[in-house]
């Protein structure tokens, strides 16, 4: 039996803005960026990040059947290193400083130096195409942290050792940083 990996429901997006061939899809957010709102009971795709990460993570190769996947895919490996970063914090408070950390870092586009997955997304054809998704990406970047700090850790503020314990997976082979 052939497992496979969760694919990403947001497959028509042909009315959607792209940078770089991903598109730029709605995010549940109070974050400023470039990515449009989308309904606060509705599924984004950073509810899809989460929700299939501990799936997903433990596949080597993704069968894209959309552009949506290809942002999939991105969050899952950015989620992966996220919990490479809380993996020795014991506390909510820890975890935070953490991840406010790990958002103040560079963000590489496609064709950077330090890009995760060269080939996956093409290289922007203009400085305002890559400031565009730089933009984008931090912004979904750090949305999905604070998500992913409500999941990583209890509401007493300790460890959940059923998310945490997934930092040491390594995705598709990537090496995280």
């Amino acid at each position: 039996m052939m497992l496979q990996v969760y694919h990403s429901s947001f497959v028509d997006v042909e009315d959607i803005t792209k940078a770089c061939g991903c598109p730029l899809l709605p995010l549940k957010s109070h974050i400023k960026g470039p990515a449009p709102v989308s309904e606060q009971d509705s599924t984004d795709i950073v509810d899809e990040a989460i929700t299939f990460f501990r799936a997903n993570v433990f596949f080597r190769n993704f069968d894209i059947k959309s552009s949506a996947d290809k942002l999939l895919i991105y969050l899952t490996f950015y989620i992966n290193l996220a919990l490479k970063r809380l993996e020795g914090c014991r506390t909510l408070a820890e975890g935070t400083k953490a991840i406010i950390n790990l958002g103040l870092e560079n963000v590489p586009v496609p064709g950077e130096h330090g890009f995760p997955f060269p080939g996956l997304f093409s290289q922007p054809q203009s400085e305002e195409e890559a400031e565009l998704f730089r933009n984008y990406l931090k912004q979904i970047r750090e949305e999905t942290s604070g998500r992913l700090l409500s999941v990583a850790y209890r509401s007493n503020g300790t460890p959940n050792k059923w998310w945490l314990a997934f930092a040491k997976r390594k995705f598709m082979n990537v090496i995280t940083p």
